[in-house]
């Protein structure tokens, strides 16, 4: 049984120790078949120290004209080599065994295309969001629920027949997050084999509630928006969606939790927006 070459495409922009982080985990992987093409938005040079330090790695860096994250994953994606394709973001890591399992669950089903798991946060809790319990394949019932784009990994060759991700969608675009979740739609739409491993997890900071995810919310929620009118995702998804952080503003408010509160207000104004400007 062949083992896959996996190449990860690392899109950053200001962060340099989170960077290190990342790298060093890779570095701890016992599967070695891989290279990494850090993509660089930075102006300037504050990446070639850590990237020096990291010399014994398959390090590929590449620089990106322009910002944006759809953007830049798209370049990255343009100079991958390898059979399968991740995307860890700048500031999470890889616990040992991450990358063998991950080889080992497409070498063991040829028919496999793509793959996700959940994420942790640091203190050892699911987070960045709710995750399903229970595995098997992504459909567009539970795409919300199983998908996130720094443990979601494609072979390259159906990543490419997709052309890659929606450059309208993710960090720096005019709608700001979910360009994982509607690729991995369209995914589903051409009959790729897809699925979700609960127990495969990634490390990465849970921002919620934070001032930080309350600075993002507003662009946050104009990307799942966006996803549930141009995909169709009907009533009932929409519906959920809207009424959670209605139902958290309402909730927060009450307890005079100011910062929760507007976490949710921008949330809930960013899903309309990217609702009614959405192209149908």
């Amino acid at each position: 049984m062949t083992e896959p070459m996996i190449s990860l495409v690392v899109a950053t922009r200001g962060r340099v120790d989170e960077l290190g982080v990342l790298l060093a985990s890779l570095r701890m992987q016992q599967y070695r078949r891989l290279e990494i093409i850090v993509v660089d938005q930075n102006a300037d040079d504050r990446l070639l120290g850590v990237l020096e330090a990291a010399a014994d790695l398959p390090i590929r860096h590449v620089r990106a004209a322009a910002r944006g994250l759809s953007y830049a994953r798209n370049i990255g994606i343009g100079c991958c080599g390898g059979d399968i394709v991740g995307f860890p973001d700048d500031d999470c890591y890889y616990p040992d065994g991450v990358l063998a399992a991950v080889a080992a669950a497409f070498a063991a089903a040829p028919e496999l295309a793509l793959l996700s798991g959940a994420a942790h946060s640091p203190n050892g809790r699911l987070g960045s969001g709710r995750w399903s319990a229970t595995g098997g394949p992504i459909t567009r019932a539970n795409v919300f629920t199983t998908v996130i784009s720094f443990n979601l990994f494609l072979r390259a060759d159906l990543l490419r027949s997709l052309g890659g991700f929606d450059e309208r969608l993710g960090i720096g675009a005019k709608f700001g997050s979910c360009e994982e979740t509607e690729l991995v739609i369209r995914a589903i739409a051409a009959g790729a084999t897809t699925r979700y491993q609960p127990q495969l997890l990634v490390i990465h900071p849970d921002k919620r509630l934070s001032p930080i995810a309350v600075e993002r919310a507003f662009a946050y929620g104009t990307g799942l928006g966006y996803v549930l009118r141009r995909h169709r995702c009907g009533w009932v998804a929409t519906a959920t969606y809207l009424i959670r952080p209605f139902g958290g503003m309402v909730v927060y408010a009450l307890r005079a939790n100011r910062l929760a509160t507007t976490y949710y207000w921008r949330t809930l104004r960013g899903r309309i927006f990217g609702y009614l400007t959405a192209d149908a």
